[in-house]
């Protein structure tokens, strides 16, 4: 039995430097990275340090690739039993989760999917067994036994195919033993962690072997909700898959596999620590304990909640783990996951052919007190509402073997996938979305002196009216009536709102190794692949406030009253926050969208003695483009539908192109026995980078590139946009970029160092380190023709991505 706060792992990480270094007593291991600890063989049983990620098996020295790979037992003596663990064993990779299960990303070298949209694919995707998950955030599950895990750093176009932009993870389970053979796990930890494991494999006959086994794992929530009296971010899931391995004569293999997954959790639910209440927030490393807090007039936004019922305590809630739920709110999130596949090889002599099929289903649902707070503002019910189903059919053909005398080692083969996405969602603003908003909007203008929270549009009875319509001349009895309308916005939005979207991929590629020398290799792979998407949609809405406030103030967005502009637009945006708006009931919109693109990568090794190999590489990658799953990126919110044509016509908006990234590697790999080293140099230029971003009113899916010219600062200046602090419709400068001038937007590069020593047997140290510099670029432009940027981005240009670090 294990004990202790998670498992009883013997490794050690340093993250904040991004160092990884692990000293683990292991029987058998065959832990390896980009310099294995010898050049072919483990430190106790001369086993091959054997890894796939050229697609076919080679030993880890002769791989002219970033990569690293360990195996189950390094796994175990980690305490690593899930993707998101991996993070202490590759320093390279980030794993993730945000607001829901179904919304984990992985990030390698600083570069991954930004945002939680559905319709973002993975720019690190993951392969069980060679069977592409939809999403990163699918493969986020138990791990049951593994025989190893390979992680591969930078665009993998050639095998990875699509959505392969930044790396990928692959996962191998172990096989069926034609020996009996069993394994049985036990771990207990804090919160009252258990987690139970456990496989059995061996014959059926002489050529069928069988393996199945299966993980529980139970925890306690380590948030406490005290409004609610219950535990947030609990665990409770579990995972069973079983195997068959059919090996009738040495030529020919057969393996079938079928997996199922089950989670009921609730999940994930965050503290509220403002650094108004609580000033040594910048220093996460000194916790205080400040107790209730005072409020500070600058601001606003908790001095409202604290009006509208948020306890002070609730803003000091970080260090004692307890949260403040809305009454009657929920986290619950049930997700299903099961799938079949089958892997055939067999060997024609000459020639080697794979085929693995696979088709899996996946279901997440996830309710959530989206404003995290007391005060009900944004809510998902726990309901069949809300949830994203995908439906996946993938088919891989490979054919392999050499030619010329062995001069050659080629590879051909085809990639084809059908993925249907269903989404239904149901947010909707709560009981006390109204009040907020109108506090809100009072509060942040100079009638603030008119606040008062228990009136129903939360300026002062009597006073407060007269004296807003005085300040906003004749459109003054407008502004009062919409702002009267604003308090009525309670539990109204999304009802079911309903997306589908049907993904047909396919893909032909070659990936060969001319072996120019004994010492000198040239790789070259090409990937052409061509994706089609369909799009519907389906919105049931009854926010009828929207259709209310815009026919009230709508005229008052010309009054020649700065006041009355400001504060119609206000009114207008929060009414029909993120374009919720009974306009739209039982509206369906519907489009498509075609692309292809050609990916790969030419590599040039040499291997000057046998226990040194030094490599540079060329690559290309591709993710693909696609549809922003959600209503709120149709238009600014401000005008009706019907003033911009109706919800079909704009549509397309909805729509954000692939992203391309060219990279390039200069690496170095030494094994000598006992010890080993890789150093690798990199640099990424990702060219209609995807990023998902809040506006302030909806949600937008942005390509970001770059203007190889001076924009003056239009990439930063906020003066030409109607309604900017400082708007100045003279302004000269514009953002925008000649098409010809556009190129890369984000840029990542550094090295990754990493070393292993085995001193005696039995007995490994591993040590990684990664500095990644991973930034926007300076002058910044929306889409490849040069367009300029979306005003909410213009705090990118030269800053870090989130969630990357350099060191």
């Amino acid at each position: 039995m294990k004990s202790s706060s998670q498992s009883a792992a013997r490794f050690l990480r340093t993250s904040a430097l991004g160092v990884s270094i692990a000293i683990a007593a292991i029987t058998a291991p065959a832990f390896a990275q980009d310099a294995p600890a010898d050049t072919a063989t483990d430190d106790s049983d001369n086993t091959p340090i054997i890894v796939t990620a050229q697609g076919r098996a080679q030993l880890l020295s002769d791989v002219p690739v970033a990569i690293s790979a360990v195996n189950a037992e390094t796994l175990q003596n980690s305490g690593a039993n899930d993707i998101r663990q991996l993070n202490q064993l590759a320093p390279s990779l980030l794993v993730s989760s945000t607001g829901s299960e179904a919304n984990g990303s992985a990030r390698i070298r600083g570069i991954g999917t930004v945002g939680d949209n559905p319709g973002l694919e993975s720019s690190v995707p993951v392969f069980i067994d060679g069977v592409y998950r939809s999403r990163s955030g699918i493969g986020l599950n138990e791990l049951g036994e593994i025989d190893r895990i390979e992680v591969q750093r930078g665009p993998q176009g050639t095998l990875g195919g699509r959505n392969s932009s930044a790396g990928l993870i692959s996962i191998y389970s172990k096989k069926p033993d034609f020996q009996f053979g069993a394994t049985g796990e036990v771990t207990y930890g804090n919160y009252d962690y258990w987690r139970l494991g456990g496989s059995v494999t061996g014959p059926i006959s002489d050529t069928l072997a069988a393996r199945i086994d299966g993980v529980w794992v139970k925890r306690d929530g380590f948030l406490r909700d005290t409004n609610n009296n219950r535990d947030i971010n609990n665990r409770d899931r579990y995972f069973v898959r079983g195997q068959l391995l059919f090996e009738p004569t040495d030529a020919l293999s057969v393996r079938l596999i079928a997996d199922y997954t089950s989670r009921d959790e609730e999940c994930c639910g965050a503290t509220y620590i403002s650094p108004t209440v609580n000033p040594t927030i910048g220093n996460l490393n000194t916790p205080s304990s400040p107790g209730a807090g005072a409020t500070a007039t600058s601001n606003n936004i908790i001095n409202v909640l604290r009006d509208l019922g948020q306890p002070l305590a609730a803003f000091n809630q970080g260090y004692s783990r307890d949260i403040s739920v809305t009454p009657g709110r929920s986290f619950a999130g049930k997700t299903k996951d099961y799938g079949f596949s089958g892997q055939i090889d067999y060997d024609f002599g000459g020639a080697t052919l794979t085929s693995i099929t696979g088709y899996r289903e996946y279901r997440s649902s996830q309710a959530g007190d989206v404003d995290y707070g007391t005060v009900d503002i944004l809510y998902r019910a726990d309901s069949d509402d809300a949830y994203r189903q995908f439906h996946t059919f993938t088919q891989e053909l490979r054919l392999q073997g050499e030619a010329f005398d062995g001069k050659l080692d080629w590879l051909v083969g085809g990639f084809y996938a059908n993925e249907k996405l269903t989404v239904r969602d149901n947010l909707r603003f709560g009981t006390q979305y109204g009040r907020f908003a109108a506090c809100r909007l009072i509060t942040g203008t100079a009638l603030a002196g008119l606040y008062s929270p228990t009136s129903p549009s939360c300026v002062i009875p009597g006073v407060g009216p007269a004296t807003l319509a005085g300040a906003t001349g004749a459109s003054g009895p407008d502004i009062v009536a919409a702002l009267s309308a604003l308090d009525g916005l309670s539990d109204r939005g999304s009802i079911n709102d309903r997306y589908f979207q049907e993904d047909n991929n396919w893909a032909l590629f070659t990936h060969n190794i001319f072996h120019i020398t004994d010492k000198l290799d040239f790789t070259f792979g090409l990937r052409y692949t061509n994706d089609k998407k369909k799009f519907a949609a389906t919105f049931t809405n009854d926010n009828t406030v929207c259709t209310t406030v815009q026919g009230l103030v709508l005229d008052d967005l010309s009054s020649t009253n700065a006041t009355a502009r400001a504060l119609a637009g206000a009114l207008i945006g929060l009414s029909c926050q993120g374009n919720s708006t009974a306009e739209l009931n039982n509206v369906s919109i519907r489009d498509k969208r075609s692309e292809d693109e050609f990916t790969g990568t030419a590599i040039l090794s040499y291997k000057p003695i046998d226990d040194l190999m030094v490599y540079a590489s060329y690559s290309r990658g591709y993710k693909a483009g696609g549809f922003n799953l959600d209503r709120s990126a149709l238009k600014a919110p401000i005008l009706p539908f019907a003033a911009s044509g109706g919800a079909q016509a704009l549509v397309s908006n909805l729509q954000f192109d692939p992203e391309t990234v060219h990279s390039y590697e200069l690496g170095a790999k030494y094994s000598n026995g006992p010890f080993g080293m890789g150093l690798t140099f990199f640099r990424s230029d990702f060219s209609s980078f995807q990023l998902n971003t809040f506006n302030g009113t909806v949600f937008l899916v942005q390509n970001v590139n770059g203007c190889d010219t001076s924009l003056n600062g239009g990439d930063r200046d906020q003066s030409k946009f109607t309604g900017a602090p400082n708007f100045n419709a003279a302004a000269a400068t514009t953002g925008a970029c000649a098409a010809d001038d556009v190129s890369y937007g984000v840029r990542t590069q550094g090295f990754e160092l990493e070393a292993s020593l085995v001193p005696a047997q039995s007995f490994r140290m591993t040590a990684g380190l990664t500095y990644a510099k991973t930034k926007y670029r300076n002058n910044l432009v929306g889409n490849d023709s040069g367009a300029p940027l979306d005003q909410a981005l213009r705090l990118l240009p030269g800053n870090n991505l989130s969630n990357a670090p350099e060191l």
